[in-house]
């Protein structure tokens, strides 16, 4: 199939730089639903009269929602276009909270805050990502982290507003208004969103990736008959309850090693340890999707996937010392959060980009197989042993057996993939 390049368009939201730049934009419009919830969940306890159990069921729904339906989701943006379905998406995003705002039950707050919420920001996460990946066939790792990126960021400017807003006007005010502002934003953002032209190649590109990329794009039917899409969804898997297993965990190991508390350049060690690690996690998706571009997927896999296990290791030698407690806790979420460019590049250098956002949808329900297992895993660990230690050497051996995998199978089975075709 031909690649020739195909020069840039004019029109300025044509351009690739500033699709991407829209696509982080409605990212960063769907972030607050999940980075921000912990902050409803007092005023909701208090309003609606149940437990916090019971409660945190809206959470699990908005992210099952988000992941599990991921494929549906994402085959809707590729059968009718990114400008209408990340429009749809930013609308059931926005939608949720205000719907929210009026619950009076649990399952009112079940179906509106978890349910549309969680469909309407799939549909953005999984869009977005499958869109850049296209526009960047060079720089697929950059695109795609920078992406991800976005939805790990947004909440940096919107936590601190909507926690003042509940205190000053309630939740449910806090809910209708900034519901209302991120739908506007999500589908303002939409209107500009276009998918490139067929085999789009940039006419400016020399990046190395390219000659590990395959010319064919593979359906989705065609993708699940291969064993390197089930190689990717099982190290993802690996990646994501391994690192879930740790994110779920910060606040019970500062506990249980007597650090939460303890002061670190002023401040307590806990919530400095969260904050620095929310910005490593973020971090890290757009480098390591850079250096991806540069020195290959596989390789870049081995190395980010190397530090985190390292990091987990040297953080459970030291983990009852507090400023190592947050520098080590940031390093392993910098190890960790890479995935989500790591992936979806790796999977459209292998699968082709016409289906990139259908075919990554499959791969990201890898992410809720992840969030199943992640947190109660590690909670049963816990639990059987008595202690944390058995929790640090899982997420070891998961982190170094993935490294292994990517630098040995994977690397073999794709160079042989894409050489044949």
């Amino acid at each position: 199939m031909s690649t020739a390049a195909i020069a840039e368009p004019k029109a300025w939201y044509l351009n690739r730089w500033n699709q991407l730049l829209l696509g982080v934009i409605a990212m960063m419009a769907i972030s607050s639903p999940q980075y921000v919830w912990t902050l409803f969940t007092g005023p909701f306890n208090q309003k609606l009269g149940t437990t916090l159990t019971e409660l945190q069921w809206t959470f699990s729904l908005l992210i099952i929602l988000q992941t599990w339906f991921s494929p549906f989701q994402a085959y809707l943006v590729d059968r009718f276009g990114p400008r209408l379905l990340i429009s749809v998406g930013a609308l059931l995003s926005g939608g949720s909270w205000v719907l929210a705002a009026f619950a009076n039950n649990l399952w009112a707050l079940y179906l509106t805050y978890g349910v549309v919420g969680g469909f309407g920001t799939g549909i953005i996460y999984v869009g977005v990502i499958g869109l850049v990946v296209r526009w960047f066939p060079d720089r697929r790792g950059l695109a795609a982290g920078l992406a991800a990126a976005g939805y790990g960021f947004g909440a940096i400017f919107t936590s601190f507003p909507i926690d003042s807003m509940i205190k000053s006007s309630g939740y449910a005010q806090t809910l209708l208004v900034w519901g209302i502002i991120q739908g506007v934003i999500g589908v303002l953002a939409a209107q500009g969103l276009r998918l490139p032209p067929e085999n789009y190649q940039p006419s400016t590109t020399s990046s190395p990736i390219i000659s590990e990329q395959t010319h064919r794009s593979y359906s989705p039917r065609a993708m699940l008959q291969n064993p390197i899409f089930w190689l990717l969804f099982v190290m993802m898997s690996m990646m994501s309850t391994s690192g879930l297993m740790v994110v779920s965990n910060v606040g019970p190991f500062a506990n249980e090693y007597k650090v939460s508390q303890a002061l670190v350049l002023g401040m307590a060690a806990l919530p400095l340890s969260l904050t620095l690690s929310r910005f490593t996690n973020g971090l890290t998706r757009p480098f390591f999707g850079w250096v991806s571009d540069h020195i290959g997927r596989e390789t870049t896999m081995a190395v980010a996937f190397s530090l985190e296990c390292v990091a987990i290791l040297i953080l459970f030698a030291f983990i009852d010392r507090p400023a190592l407690f947050v520098v080590l806790t940031g390093l392993v979420f910098f190890g960790w959060g890479e995935i989500f460019s790591l992936f979806p590049s790796t999977l459209t250098d292998t699968f082709g980009p016409k289906y990139a956002a259908t075919n990554y949808g499959f791969l990201y329900i890898a992410q809720g197989v992840g969030s199943i297992f992640g947190g109660p895993a590690a909670a049963f660990l816990k639990q059987t042993t008595g202690s944390w230690t058995a929790v640090f050497i899982v997420v070891a051996v998961l982190d170094a057996l993935t490294a292994i995998l990517a630098i040995t199978v994977l690397r073999s089975m794709r160079r042989k993939h894409v050489a044949a075709d």
